[in-house]
This record gives C-alpha cells, sequence and structure tokens, in this order.
C-alpha cells in the first residue's frame, strides 16, 4: 500500500493529509473546489471557514476547549495554525478566515508527499485506503456512491450561515466594546436595544421574506439547534431570542459609567470580529435565510447598525451526514470495508473543532492500518472518544448530529459535595481526559 486517497480538503480532510503526510505517507487530497462549486464556499482554499470564525471556548475545563486540548496533544497542525491565526475574541478561539486557510493550503500545495489533485471524485476504490472527509456539502454523485457502497441512505438537514459587516460602518455612538461580565478583552461590539426597538426588530424579522427552498428540500428541512436561522428561532415566542443569542445579561456599556451590576439593557446584538485586521465583524446567532433586502432592513433596524455595510448576507444550505451508527466503527472505518474511513462533518459530528479532531483520528488509524498495528479506540472519558461514542452507537432511534458537550462523556466518581460544583466537576473530568489521551499517545 502506497499512498492513500483523501476526498475532500476541508478542516477534516487537510488536518488528515498533514498527519500522514507527516508520517512519510504518500497522499492523494482530491478537492472539487473551484471547479465544482457548494454554494457556501467563498474561495478555493484548503480548510476555508463557510459559518462562522470562531472555534469556541479556550478552556480546557470547557467541553469545546478540552477538545482543543486533545488535539494539541495528538498532534493536529490545524489547530495549533488556528491559534497563531486568532483575532480577539475574549475567552474564545476565533480566526482571521483567510489568514488561516491561506496558511493551510500553502502547507499541503508545498508539503513533498501530498498530491493535491483539483477534481471532483465520483466512485471510490474498494482497493485503496480511503478517507472520505467531503463535509455536509458532498456532492450529489459521490452521496449516491457512498450510499451504493454502504446500503444506508444519507440524512439531510440544513445549516445557515451568518451576515458579516464592516466595522468602520458601525455607529459607536450607540453602539460599545465589552465581554460579558468584563470577563477578559472588550472583544465583541455589542448594539443595545430598548423594548421598543426589540420590538420593531422583532416585528421586521418575522414577518420578512425568506429565500424558498426547493420542494424535495423543504419536505427534507431539519435544522441543527447550534446553527438554526434566527427567523426559525424567532417563531418559538417573542422573548426568544432575548435569551438566547440577544440576552442582554452581563453586558454594560462603561462609558456611562456603570457601576452596579444591574441588567442595564432590554437586548443585546453582539458582533465578533472575522479578520485578522479587525475591519470585518460578523453577526452572533444571526444565522439566517431572509432574503438579502430583506437582510438589510432587518440589520439596519439595529441601534448602532443603522448605516452597516454588509460585505457578505446570510445564506442557508442543505448539508448531508451518513447513518453513522449503521456504518462505522469506532475506528471510523466501515463495517464492511476497513480500507474506508470517514471523517468530519459526514459523520454526524457537528463544528470546527470536531471536524479537525475527527480527521485527525481518521489519520492516526489510517496510519495505523497501513502499519499493520492494531487500531485506535478511543474512551468515551475523553471528549473526542465521546464524540466518536455517540456517532457510532447504534442504539440511536433519531440519529442527529452532535457537537461537543459534557453530556456525551463517561460519568466520573467523586464525592457528591464536588460533583454539585460543576467548575470542579469539568475540571476533573477535563484532568481525566488529559491523561487518558497522554497515555494514548505514547502509543502513536
Amino acid at each position: 500500500m502506497n499512498d492513500v486517497d483523501i476526498i475532500g480538503a476541508g478542516l477534516a480532510g487537510s488536518e488528515a493529509a498533514i498527519y500522514l503526510a507527516c508520517k512519510g505517507i504518500k497522499v492523494n487530497l482530491y478537492e472539487m473546489r473551484p471547479k465544482k462549486n457548494t454554494g457556501a464556499h467563498k474561495t478555493a482554499n484548503c480548510a476555508e471557514f463557510v459559518c462562522s470564525n470562531s472555534l469556541g471556548n479556550i478552556d480546557k475545563n470547557s467541553a469545546s476547549g478540552l477538545l482543543k486540548e486533545e488535539m494539541k496533544l495528538l498532534n493536529s497542525t490545524l489547530i495549533v495554525k488556528a491559534f497563531e491565526n486568532s483575532v480577539p475574541s475574549g475567552a474564545s478561539l476565533s480566526v482571521d478566515r483567510e489568514g488561516f486557510s491561506e496558511e493551510i493550503t500553502k502547507i499541503i500545495k508545498s508539503h513533498p508527499n501530498i498530491n493535491f489533485i483539483n477534481e471532483e471524485i465520483k466512485a471510490i476504490d474498494d482497493n485503496k485506503l480511503t478517507i472520505v472527509a467531503t463535509g455536509p456539502l458532498t456532492s450529489e454523485n459521490l452521496c449516491n456512491e457512498i450510499i451504493k457502497k454502504t446500503g444506508c441512505e444519507n440524512f439531510k438537514f440544513f445549516d445557515a450561515i451568518a451576515p458579516i459587516i464592516k466595522k468602520d460602518s458601525v455607529n459607536f455612538d450607540k453602539a460599545f466594546f465589552a465581554s460579558r461580565w468584563d470577563k477578559g478583552e472588550a472583544d465583541f461590539i455589542n448594539c443595545p436595544m430598548e423594548k421598543a426597538e426589540y420590538e420593531n426588530f422583532y416585528q421586521i424579522l418575522t414577518t420578512a421574506e425568506t429565500i424558498e427552498l426547493k420542494s424535495f428540500e423543504a419536505k427534507a428541512a431539519k435544522f441543527f439547534e447550534g446553527c438554526m436561522p434566527i427567523e426559525v428561532m424567532a417563531k418559538r415566542g417573542k422573548d426568544t431570542l432575548r435569551f438566547g443569542p440577544m440576552k442582554p445579561v452581563g453586558l454594560f456599556d462603561r462609558r456611562y459609567n456603570v457601576e452596579n451590576k444591574k441588567q442595564q439593557f432590554y437586548a443585546v446584538v453582539q458582533l465578533r470580529q472575522d479578520d485578522k485586521a479587525g475591519e470585518l465583524y460578523n453577526l452572533v446567532g444571526f444565522q439566517t435565510n431572509l432574503k438579502w433586502g430583506e437582510q438589510k432592513r432587518l440589520i439596519n433596524s439595529i441601534p448602532g447598525l443603522e448605516n452597516a455595510e454588509i460585505v457578505r448576507y446570510g445564506v442557508m444550505h442543505a448539508n448531508s451526514f451518513i447513518n453513522s451508527p449503521k456504518i462505522l466503527t469506532k475506528n471510523l472505518n466501515t463495517k464492511t470495508n476497513k480500507k474506508l474511513f470517514f471523517a468530519g462533518q459526514i459523520t454526524g459530528v457537528e463544528g470546527y473543532n470536531e471536524s479537525m479532531a475527527t480527521g485527525l483520528f481518521a489519520a492516526i488509524n489510517a496510519y495505523k492500518f497501513i502499519k499493520n498495528e492494531p487500531l485506535i479506540t478511543l474512551p468515551s472519558e475523553t471528549m473526542l472518544g465521546a464524540l466518536i461514542d455517540y456517532i457510532t452507537f447504534e442504539g440511536h432511534k433519531n440519529f442527529q448530529p452532535v457537537n461537543s458537550n459534557w453530556g456525551i462523556v463517561a460519568p466520573i466518581e467523586a464525592d457528591k459535595k464536588i460533583l454539585k460544583d460543576k467548575k470542579k466537576k469539568n475540571e476533573l473530568l477535563s484532568n481525566r481526559s488529559v491523561e487518558c489521551i497522554q497515555k494514548i499517545k505514547n502509543m502513536l
């Protein structure tokens, strides 16, 4: 076995390709963009961020932060480069999406062990060790090939992208910089609303026109909670947004010398830095499928964004994922063909960290397979192990995408008083996971 085929140069595929190449394995990395576009990607670069530019919390005692720590220990290249291309974002990791993807593309295209091939793959060679990492926007041709190979149909759900605006078009007479409860740097732009302003915003949002889905899409549409369009969320109730992405809790405009911790606003729209230069900001929690004219009307109704210059409108696109509980082993290869691996969001994990992590793990086991060594299974005491346990659990009655969270991790035994303290409990869970990964690392 002289080389490995990796289909898809997104986050999972790029991570897998770099890992194997650095291990001395020849890799054929296939990417159909830009010859065939997805409808969501904007560039031909590898590892492009198509939705938010945030990878979540960096505290290793958080679920998202722990997964990042595990990836570092398992020699992830992409998570290291994400930190190197970070932009100010409080206690979370957000990246300059263009700088990050350009650097990963350069690494891939200059690596002597990676053969980058710009074409769509429509058929999978059963005799070739292959990692399918085509993400949630897998082409119809390859979807049909996967269904033929696995005997299981793909599920469908929908994902939505938030708009991005230019910072210099924000009215800072009304907007202000702050982070929630003043933790860390004041990295978020905050646009506060009084009750009447929120009610006007809500009226526009709930009466705005959306882009019509095709009949077959509308019938199959399912929304993942983490990327639910704001207009869909708003239909759950008038105050849903005020207790969700527009919650005002812990946000204070210090220009008015607020000394107490009483709630200052009725609702707040937050914007997160999207590029290294700090010129572009995305609207937090504003994934949407509204028509572009309606998006502009809605955004301009937000105090501070009356004249906002929108550089990218929100869009919604169909996503695909396989029936992993029926198809995959805990090593991320298929039950019917041990040479065929899957990684990234096509497996049913949701999120950037999760995509990178599964790409890395699939590559680790592909390398083990090549070397005729036992494949690795991660314990559910680790965050990555728990994610893989979840997506491969055959008892699911209705398998849906999942991201890193404490609810899927194996419980820990400790004093009941400690377990009642969420912070201490998470610290115990995190330390246990790191110990597990460090032991596994010695096996690589």
